[in-house]
């Protein structure tokens, strides 16, 4: 069965983190949970491993990884969700060590190389940025767009990205040997890792670009349109796609990560879908019935009060809540009734009100005891 756990939580990476880091991660609990270095405890490493490999399987692809970080679990619903129960723990292995096993050449290949001559390194997407936008409780329920202006990192115009100072200001990196890679070999593990001198590019840049200073980027201010989707909720984080710093060695931009925060209404709290409304009414209204109008998200509504209505009661305006983000159609305004006492009454309001209480036989003189002094008298029987 797949697991609702958290896949950045089982990764132990951040929600903004890179496709590097997460590699990276599920490299390192590839290494931890291997069956050889669990031999007393095969079952449970098994197990660790499988939510690794589901949560990894997610998050490497693009697409997942949005309806993820927007959705969660319930955003994969419709998606092809990885689910590693029925494979055996060896298959699993022998896809890692090149054997093809139950899940082929998926994550694997993927993760730490698909054969011999098979190249991984060259062209790296950027690092994601972050934003953070609020609006307001309106905006919110009907969605809106927001521009917003950032300063983000483009190719460099005079040396079209590469750091150089024209086509002969390059050489073969001597560390790698012009590979882009180093390899390291640790008991029957082989690891390969970019060249930290050329950065896997395996070229150095013997004359620095002057624009540049040799990084083949410079900062440039940009605008950026962001749509929020109605229903949003307070605390979203929303990724925008190619919208982040540029990548490098002519790789693809990052993502723009977007924050967004909801300011509290007036007179609205959210609930889920539903929105709720605190709406005072007088005791008669309340005994006798009565019709009133209460705010509603872009204007006003007529609401029924039944006679009898109690203090605490709910009355349903259905279809006037939010949009569900999950495309759920749209939730409920709930009234919620609150009777008010009046603080202060006219003598002929006194009146009305005693004989009112006459016909009920209840006692409402102001001389009458008080329920703490009522309270001591029965005690002390």
């Amino acid at each position: 069965m797949a697991t609702d756990r958290d896949y950045y939580e089982i990764l132990g990476v951040k929600k903004e983190a890179s496709e590097d880091e997460i590699k990276k991660a599920f490299r390192q609990l590839a290494k931890k949970w291997h069956p050889d270095r669990n031999p007393d405890n095969r079952e449970d490493a098994e197990k660790k491993f499988k939510e690794a490999a589901e949560a990894y399987e997610v998050l490497r692809d693009a697409g997942k990884r949005r309806q993820y970080d927007m959705y969660g679990h319930a955003g994969l619903r419709g998606a092809s969700r990885v689910d590693f129960s029925s494979v055996s723990f060896d298959d699993l292995f022998s896809s890692f060590f090149g054997g093809g096993g139950a899940v082929g050449g998926s994550i694997f290949e993927d993760l730490f190389g698909g054969g011999a001559g098979r190249r991984s390194y060259g062209p790296e997407p950027g690092p994601s940025l972050r934003c953070e936008l609020t609006v307001s409780f309106e905006e919110a329920a009907g969605g809106t767009t927001r521009t917003i202006e950032l300063t983000r990192h483009d190719n460099c115009a005079k040396c079209s990205g590469t750091g150089a100072e024209g086509a002969t200001a390059k050489s073969t990196c001597p560390s790698c040997g012009g590979a882009g890679r180093l390899t390291q070999t640790r008991g029957f593990f082989t690891m390969q890792s970019a060249c930290p001198r050329c950065g896997g590019t395996g070229e150095v840049i013997d004359k620095p670009c002057p624009e540049c200073e040799g990084t083949g980027r410079v900062p440039k201010k940009t605008k950026v349109k962001i749509e929020i989707p109605p229903g949003i909720e307070d605390h979203t984080r929303m990724r925008i796609p190619g919208e982040g710093e540029q990548g490098t060695a002519g790789g693809p931009r990052g993502d723009l990560y977007c924050y967004v925060y909801v300011r509290p209404h007036e007179f609205f709290q959210r609930h889920g879908d539903d929105i709720v409304i605190d709406v005072p009414i007088t005791f008669t209204q309340a005994a006798l019935g009565a019709e009133i109008e209460v705010p509603r998200l872009g204007g006003k509504a007529k609401v029924k009060i039944p006679s009898g209505t109690q203090s605490g009661e709910i009355l349903r305006l259905r279809g006037q809540g939010l949009a569900s983000p999950y495309g759920n159609g749209k939730g409920d305004q709930l009234v919620h009734v609150v009777i008010e006492t009046p603080r202060k009454l006219n003598g002929k309001q006194q009146d009305i009100l005693r004989e009112f209480a006459k016909t009920e036989k209840v006692n409402v003189s102001p001389m009458r005891k008080s329920f703490f002094d009522k309270l001591k008298d029965y005690f002390k029987e």
